[in-house]
């Protein structure tokens, strides 16, 4: 078999060659290492590899080249006839101006990333950068090569799509197989079972699940499902990001912490395929990504992370606190830290629910996104997570159409995706439309739109992505906390006219992120007058703890003072 290919394309000979033998010392192994001096020598070279069906990793292009600088090359021919390659711009250290073309290029998605020349030491900037994007690209192209579970399935059925996503975003290592292949066929043979129970899961060790719940798959991959007895200083309800934080933060400060998630860890923000504005990481990085770095420093620092039942109940005894779960279960704790943040609302179309998982997708499914290779998409949402949905499938598929209800992307999507959305020919965005009807046996077949004008059309489909604003989940808190649109209002929102909430036994007021009962906290997007962005809701994380702390204080050590 081939090997994948590393180009590089630099006009300097002595610069070419050095990062050539660079590349090579590092990389030849499992690459081969191709060099060219002009932009019209590699294109000629990408066409004959293409027709030589040849792989290319990643392509490093001069800034400053005649004839087409390295920005037009890797936009305008690279990312046509390679798309999953990855794309690093070569440039001097005077080129970095914030608003340069490099700058503007990077915030379009028309580059990966850039390296400076001179280099220096590659161990210490070239390698890691070109290490990781490699990485990135091999998962992409082949997944990550380790198979904890394999699961045999019809790929565009609703059971097998559940599955896959619940892998995906819980991190598990996985590969899918149609019991129709020849891998598949064998898969089932070796492990002996007729398949008539699809999707089947088979473990890394041999064992056989077929059909598997979603409960019934963490347990059999050993991740916890139930909460250990005792009291706990903290339960977090919701492990999105402000409730990852919140675990980081409590635990590391020596707090006995617990958080549950009825999914996958990392909540709807997992499912986001890319995030571009989160501090310090320029490149961006997924939002899997995040949530299994967030988890693993939650559980370092001792936190406990229990996932496969939803929160049912909140019940106030005394100075405890007790979360009821769907399995009937009560955890006990000083303090209770709400942040199950907002779910996509349901699409009001004809068609729309026997289709979910068979073409049609609350969330960006990321997981789908290489299945629909040169297809026709459609994203529903006007948010930054519509953007990036759109952006991520326009690497796949021939085209991607966003419906929006209103007349401007503007409104709610940040500018970077909307300069990026119009710079992508294979993104054409519908205002002032919505969908009516979804139509297909088995999969998603035809969509039928309304137009402004009040006119219907009906367009083939291959996917519907829809990621239409939020609403929280809070029916549970009915009658315990005060709440407006379902979201719960916390700190000033509870004093209207300078008063606390009728009921406040206490004599201060209610602590910024406290809600209308004292020790129980709300964090990130379910809190009414959340910023709505990963960032703001971290910062709601690390917050709430100091306002835990405060709590504790005020409520533990002046009674155990008074006791003695």
């Amino acid at each position: 078999m081939s090997k994948p290919i590393l180009l590089v394309v630099d006009d300097e000979s002595d610069v070419r060659q050095a990062l050539a033998e660079t590349l090579e010392k590092r990389y030849g192994a499992d690459y081969d290492v191709v060099s060219k001096r002009l932009p019209k020598d590699a294109k000629s070279e990408l066409e004959q590899l293409k027709k030589q069906d040849r792989d290319i990793a990643l392509v490093v292009a001069d800034y400053h080249m005649p004839g087409m600088n390295g920005i037009e090359f890797l936009r305008d021919e690279v990312q046509n006839m390679y798309p999953e390659a990855k794309r690093v711009l070569l440039i001097d250290w005077l080129d970095t101006s914030p608003n340069s073309a490099i700058a503007q290029a990077m915030t379009l998605g028309q580059l990966d990333y850039y390296i400076f020349k001179p280099w220096g030491l590659p161990e210490e900037r070239l390698y890691p950068a070109v290490g990781e994007l490699l990485s990135e690209w091999v998962r992409t192209k082949h997944g990550s090569g380790l198979e904890v579970v394999r699961v045999i399935g019809d790929s565009r059925s609703r059971a097998m799509y559940t599955l896959k996503d619940f892998l995906h975003r819980n991190n598990i290592p996985f590969k899918p197989y149609s019991p129709k292949s020849k891998q598949g066929r064998h898969l089932l043979d070796e492990a002996r079972v007729s398949g008539s129970r699809f999707p089947i899961v088979i473990r890394f060790d041999g064992k056989v699940f077929p059909n598997p719940s979603k409960l019934e798959l963490a347990n059999a991959l050993a991740m916890k499902t139930q909460a250990d007895a005792g009291l706990y200083d903290v339960v977090i309800v919701g492990a999105g990001p402000a409730g990852l934080t919140a675990a980081v933060y409590g635990a590391s400060e020596g707090l006995r912490v617990a958080a549950f998630e009825a999914e996958a860890l990392g909540g709807q923000a997992g499912t986001t395929s890319l995030i571009r504005n989160y501090l310090g990481f320029p490149r961006g990085l997924t939002g899997s990504d995040l949530a299994r770095r967030a988890t693993e420093q939650a559980w370092l620092f001792g936190a406990t992370a229990v996932i496969g039942h939803k929160a049912v109940g909140l019940e106030i005894d005394g100075r405890t606190r007790m979360v009821t779960l769907s399995d009937g279960s009560k955890v006990k704790s000083r303090t209770v830290v709400i942040s199950t943040g907002v779910a996509y609302n349901l699409l009001e179309a004809k068609g729309i629910e026997p289709l979910v998982g068979a073409g049609v997708f609350y969330g960006a499914a990321v997981t789908e996104a290489q299945a629909m290779g040169g297809k026709k998409v459609f994203v529903v949402g006007g948010g930054n997570s519509a953007g990036q949905a759109a952006t991520h499938l326009a690497d796949y598929a021939s085209k991607v159409t966003m419906i929006v209800r209103g007349g401007s992307l503007s409104t709610k999507m940040s500018e970077f995706l909307v300069r990026e959305i119009k710079d992508r020919d294979n993104i054409v965005v519908k205002r002032n439309t919505k969908v009516v009807q979804a139509h297909g046996e088995q999969y998603l077949e035809r969509l039928t739109l309304q137009e402004s004008d009040g006119s219907e059309v009906t367009v083939p489909a291959q996917g519907l992505f829809i990621l239409t604003g939020g609403r929280p989940h809070t029916e549970w808190l009915d009658g315990t906390l005060e709440r407006e649109d379902g979201l719960i209002l916390t700190g000033p929102d509870l004093l209207p006219e300078g008063k606390p909430p009728e009921g406040w036994p206490l004599e201060r007021d209610p602590y910024p992120l406290e809600t209308s009962v004292p020790g129980v906290f709300a964090a990130g997007d379910v809190r009414y007058g959340a910023a709505q962005r990963i960032a703001a809701a971290v910062g709601d994380g690390s917050i709430v703890i100091r306002l835990v702390h405060r709590y504790l204080r005020e409520h533990y050590e002046k009674s155990s003072s008074s006791s003695s």
